[in-house]
């Protein structure tokens, strides 16, 4: 079900301000910028089915330490695979939402999405 215009419009207000106010949250949370390492996803889900692999073995040989290190081992493979690349986060973290590249024209080298936010805020600011 698609909201009316007045919720629509006290949505964007409350978002606009969220991000206006909460700059640190928004900055941490908008930290994870790149292309995720697919090398770390399958380490981590070859880990992960190894791990698996190990807990059955620890149910069917009724050994507690071979389970236990089963799902240790799941655990890392899961952890590995949600990781991000060397190179995928930005040294200083940037979010389009603090407003600090507002009013600039973006560079050449930003992102797709970074581009279509700029585009979204400066449209916002001129209504």
């Amino acid at each position: 079900m698609p909201l009316s215009e007045q919720e629509q419009r006290l949505l964007d207000e409350m978002e606009r301000n969220l991000y206006r106010n909460d700059a640190d949250f928004v900055s941490t949370v908008g930290n994870r910028k790149g292309r995720p390492s697919y090398r770390n996803i399958a380490i981590g889900c070859v880990v992960t089915i190894v791990g698996a692999g190990a807990l059955v073995a620890g149910v069917i040989l009724q050994q507690p330490i071979i389970g236990i290190i089963g799902f240790a081992a799941m655990l890392v493979g899961v952890m590995v695979a949600i990781s991000p690349g060397k190179g995928s986060a930005s040294s200083t973290p940037e979010s389009p939402f603090t407003g600090a590249s507002r009013g600039s024209k973006p560079k050449a080298s930003a992102s797709f999405m970074d581009r279509m936010n700029d585009r979204w805020d400066k449209r916002q600011d001129d209504r």
